[in-house]
């Protein structure tokens, strides 16, 4: 996983309830290539996302981010676009699972604190910390924690290479 404690990036805002069809459209469900994905993030809801976004940057929505169907494509697309993490107050479980086996970091911050985070503001995560950091309104959040094995798999890069760093240990 990237070192997220140094990543800074602007915040991208959505509502609640994004699914997974608004994350990446079923039309381009004929590839499993995440990279290919990633040009087509949010495309129906916001025009050219991909074009408009920098790596580093942050998606920052309302409650139910991800629901909808359990594709892992979704996930997939975002961590390829170069998107640091999704915050949100709460995220459909199955999207939960999918982003951290993609290796995608995923936040749950107070619909309170959400609200206070603006499109553009400039974000930072501090993992060590276990705060997020906006440095255009000098505000810290805190955001729930995330428990040991799901810490691990993001710092494995995700389930696959988690599991095979796993077999390599044991051979």
């Amino acid at each position: 996983m990237k070192d997220t404690s140094k990543n800074f990036g602007k915040a991208w805002k959505f509502g609640k309830n994004i699914d997974t069809d608004i994350i990446i459209a079923a039309r381009y469900l004929n590839t499993s290539d995440g990279k290919e994905l990633a040009k087509h993030i949010m495309e129906d809801s916001k025009g050219d996302f991909y074009n408009m976004i920098s790596k580093g940057d942050f998606i920052v929505a309302d409650e139910n981010f991800g629901c909808g169907s359990s594709r892992e494509h979704a996930p997939l697309a975002l961590k390829e676009a170069g998107i640091s993490a999704v915050l949100a107050s709460s995220f459909a479980r199955i999207f939960y699972r999918n982003a951290f086996n993609t290796g995608l970091l995923i936040l749950e911050l107070e619909g309170s604190d959400i609200d206070k985070i603006s499109e553009g503001d400039e974000l930072q995560v501090d993992l060590a910390a276990n705060i997020v950091i906006n440095h255009t309104k000098k505000e810290n959040y805190s955001y729930a924690k995330i428990p040991p094995f799901m810490l691990e798999l993001l710092n494995a890069g995700g389930l696959i290479p988690y599991a095979q760093k796993q077999l390599k240990e044991q051979i």
